[in-house]
């Protein structure tokens, strides 16, 4: 039987960083709205392969949180979907999620 009995244990025990933690939000937010920019355009994993060149298997392990991605990467998987990445204040960045 596992030690842990929920996902702050978890955390507890790898002793992550606020910072740590905050960029792995970061980068969880910036996946989904990957995710959200491909299913917008209708297309499948396949179909944004074709268009970015990124193998299709590539596309799945970032989707599914299994892989990090680079940023030329994301560029290469936004671009044709008629996204780009923007650098915005920390600030900006927290109130747009404190929004949400």
């Amino acid at each position: 039987m596992s030690k842990f009995k929920n996902w702050n244990d978890v955390k507890k025990e790898l002793d992550f960083t606020p910072e740590e933690i905050e960029e792995m939000e970061l980068e969880k937010q910036i996946i989904k709205a990957t995710i959200e920019a491909r299913k917008k355009a209708n297309l499948t994993q396949k179909e944004l392969s074709e268009k970015s060149g990124i193998i299709q298997p590539s596309i799945a392990k970032i989707e599914s949180f299994v892989r990090t991605p680079q940023y030329t990467t994301l560029m290469k998987l936004l671009y044709p979907m008629g996204y780009t990445l923007k650098v915005v204040p920390l600030n900006e960045n927290k109130e747009t999620v404190e929004q949400k």
